[in-house]
């Protein structure tokens, strides 16, 4: 979970929080983040069973907005129209207040980055997208989205305010004294709350494949009572970047830069999802081609859940035989508390992507027994 560049670490709003709580501090992302407090297995289980609250500070949100004509007939068209030279996604059919997951492609039709982006619910705000990106490459994100706005729009950078994640079965009845609001808002959706002259955007969303919200909230006292007052809350327990990553693998996530990157497209990546009818009839988007032929064709190699049948985890970077043939590599890897077995995912070739195939993982040149399986681990608890 950590990086080790040199770089000065920055911190979140959040930092005195976490090291008054007693968080193990690590870099990551550029930043001094929290990987556990209580421990990983507890803070895990807690989260699947109550609540949990994640700094996710280090993220990239954004606002994305016109120059000119916000609120006006046609706005959410225009915004969308500059997004979509960037995404797969149909950004435009995004009704007020719904957020969608998509891709930033390069060229060749690689991921450069996954991304959420939600329509503004106001009317008055037609024209704004709110943008949440991964924080270890959010500079280049943006960079790439300014880059194709032509002067039309601006981008608004965001994450110098407290972003939080509220996961787990008891999040929205802990949330609801604080945000009324929340409780009728269903999985991606979004609403824009404006009260006590400040703004907060809370999305029923998450990493955790747990019902929940993500909060972005002001840098200052009001948003910081915020937090301390969900954290008084004893259905509420503090959770570190650790259990974040065992949560989002049980529930079959990608982690960019893990299992996904500039090398893999989509429909590789088993995200074939994103890239809605309208755009694959249109054809408009970077590495159209070669996605499209994907879909057409079938990929190379496949994401898929994997299985290993003993008890060592199987790490990142674990190269995957059959028949002493090498056809794959582990992606992300490790123990998952709720299902009390290793979980791991990867790539194999297409053919072998089916659940139920026997595999070998090769761990310190010796074949581990595993199998091929489907995802997720853990049922997804979202609100429809």
């Amino acid at each position: 979970m950590a990086d080790t560049s040199t770089t000065p670490l920055k911190r979140t709003p959040l930092y005195d929080i976490h090291t008054g709580l007693g968080g193990k501090m690590v870099p990551f992302a550029g930043y001094d983040m929290p990987v556990q407090f209580e421990g990983v297995k507890p803070e895990h289980l807690w989260t699947r069973e109550k609540a949990g609250l994640f700094d996710v500070s280090h993220m990239g949100p954004c606002f994305l907005f016109l120059k000119e004509g916000l609120g006006t007939p046609g706005a959410h068209e225009k915004i969308s129209a500059l997004l979509e030279r960037l995404v797969p996604s149909d950004i435009a059919a995004l009704k007020p207040g719904q957020g969608r997951l998509t891709v930033l492609l390069n060229q060749e039709g690689g991921i450069l980055d996954d991304l959420i982006v939600t329509r503004m619910p106001d009317e008055d705000l037609q024209g704004m997208l709110y943008i949440v990106v991964n924080g270890a490459v959010k500079d280049q994100d943006w960079a790439l989205i300014e880059s194709e706005l032509g002067g039309e729009a601006i981008l608004q950078r965001a994450d110098d305010r407290i972003l939080v994640a509220l996961q787990g079965p008891q999040a929205e009845a802990v949330l609801a004294p604080h945000f009324p609001e929340a409780s009728d808002l269903s999985f991606m959706r979004c609403a824009h709350i404006q009260k006590d002259g400040e703004r907060f955007m809370v999305s029923r969303s998450g990493y955790t494949g747990e019902d929940g919200f993500e909060l972005l909230l002001p840098n200052n006292e009001t948003g910081l009572g915020i937090v301390k007052a969900l954290l008084d809350d004893e259905r509420v327990k503090p959770i570190g970047l650790g259990a974040r990553d065992s949560l989002r693998l049980e529930a079959g996530l990608c982690l960019y830069g893990h299992d996904m990157d500039a090398t893999r497209n989509p429909v590789e990546a088993d995200l074939q999802w994103v890239i809605q009818k309208s755009r694959r009839t249109r054809g408009d988007f970077p590495g159209a081609e070669r996605i499209l032929k994907a879909l057409a064709d079938g990929p190379a190699q496949k994401r898929v859940g994997i299985q290993p049948l003993e008890r060592a985890p199987a790490r990142e970077g674990t190269e995957i035989e059959v028949s002493g043939e090498t056809v794959g590599i582990v992606t992300s890897g490790g123990f998952g508390p709720s299902v009390e077995k290793p979980v791991a995912m990867g790539y194999i070739r297409a053919d072998l992507a089916v659940p139920g195939t026997r595999i070998d993982l090769m761990v310190r040149g010796k074949a581990r027994p595993a199998e091929v399986c489907a995802l997720p681990f853990v049922k997804p608890n979202y609100k429809r």
